[in-house]
């Protein structure tokens, strides 16, 4: 069975990818994904707001020494050692990156998450230089000001993009939210722009209201197979529109699970609830049922499958959704018809 599939140019032995999670945070969780099968690895991300703090507290101690004497310089204090125990957040992720490409047998691929256009951006190339195969850009930006108009929020998006870009030479991809007006159209300004690849979509943990405590809480919810159907439907649209990748992530848990997505016209899967979940063996069940699956119906390699199932190029998208719905609809009342529902 021929599992081989290529993503953001780069050659993968299969098209289960371990996306941003607890699980990169260390060299030994690293090897063992790589070791559990998955074709690539996403670490996990390195956060706009731990890049600004450390750059706060350079400029900080900077200041505070900038009237001693010339020829006290010698003692001009100094910031910890890349990769020592007091080592900064930036420093240690890109000796991880160091570390993991060096090891492992996958292409390991840097994660930035950030809402703003500024200097963060450049850490893009620390991470290439570091030995990251390629970029994954994690967008966060929900405008929690109501007068925040839609299209600054998608030119941001290509904007950071852009900053990107120009500081890097190695492939890029962003993360995207569903929550645009006209996900299409987003996705294909950012892959005019330059994205090597798309993954659809970001799952925002929005924070939640506990009536007990009258508080309000983080929300941090694992993904299920059911989750999958908002990008699973967005990826068989863009198959065959964009030049860059497309990668699904969202409700991986089973083989079947990625031989849909797969089937929708996506280049590589991505998973990390079921890791959490079952463990990173896991990966390696996910893999044997795809095989099971492919064999079953007959299929030798990937791509004999990928965009089976996709809108077809020449349809009229937007009528096809929509039959899609009322299909949907009239499927519920004949299933729930004795409930009462109209």
């Amino acid at each position: 069975m021929d599992l081989t599939t290529r993503y953001l140019g780069l050659s993968l032995r299969c098209p289960l990818v371990a996306s941003a999670s607890p699980l990169s945070v260390s060299l030994d969780r690293i090897v063992a994904l790589a070791n559990s099968g998955v074709g690539a690895i996403v670490l996990y991300s390195l956060f706009e707001e731990e890049v600004h703090r450390e750059e706060l507290r350079d400029v900080a101690i900077v200041e505070t020494h900038e009237h001693v004497f010339g020829e006290a310089m010698s003692y001009f204090p100094t910031t910890a050692r890349p990769g020592g125990p007091e080592a900064s957040a930036v420093s240690r992720y890109l000796k991880l990156i160091e570390r993991a490409s060096a090891t492992v047998n996958v292409p390991v691929i840097g994660s930035l998450n950030g809402s703003t256009e500024g200097g963060w951006t450049r850490l893009a190339r620390s991470m290439q230089d570091a030995g990251a195969a390629a970029i994954e850009l994690n967008i966060y930006f929900v405008p929690g000001d109501p007068h925040t108009p839609g299209r600054l929020v998608e030119d941001r998006h290509v904007e950071i993009l852009r900053e990107v870009k120009e500081n890097v030479t190695i492939p890029v991809a962003v993360k995207l939210s569903p929550h645009f007006s006209s996900p299409g159209e987003m996705a294909l300004r950012l892959d005019e722009a330059g994205a090597d690849g798309l993954v659809l979509f970001n799952r925002f943990l929005h924070p939640d209201v506990d009536p007990d405590r009258l508080s309000v809480e983080p929300g941090v919810v694992l993904s299920r197979p059911e989750d999958a159907r908002l990008p699973r439907s967005w990826i068989a649209i863009l198959h065959g529109h964009v030049a860059g990748s497309l990668a699904a992530t969202t409700g991986v848990e089973r083989g079947e699970d990625v031989a849909a997505y797969l089937l929708a016209g996506a280049d590589v899967v991505m998973t990390a609830s079921a890791l959490l979940r079952h463990g990173v063996e896991h990966a390696g069940r996910i893999l044997n049922g795809l095989e099971t699956w492919m064999s079953r119906k007959g299929f030798e390699s990937v791509d004999e499958v990928r965009g089976r199932l996709a809108v077809p190029r020449d349809a009229d998208a937007t009528a096809y959704e929509r039959a899609g719905y009322v299909a949907a609809l009239e499927r519920g009342r004949s299933t729930y018809s004795s409930l009462g529902i109209r």
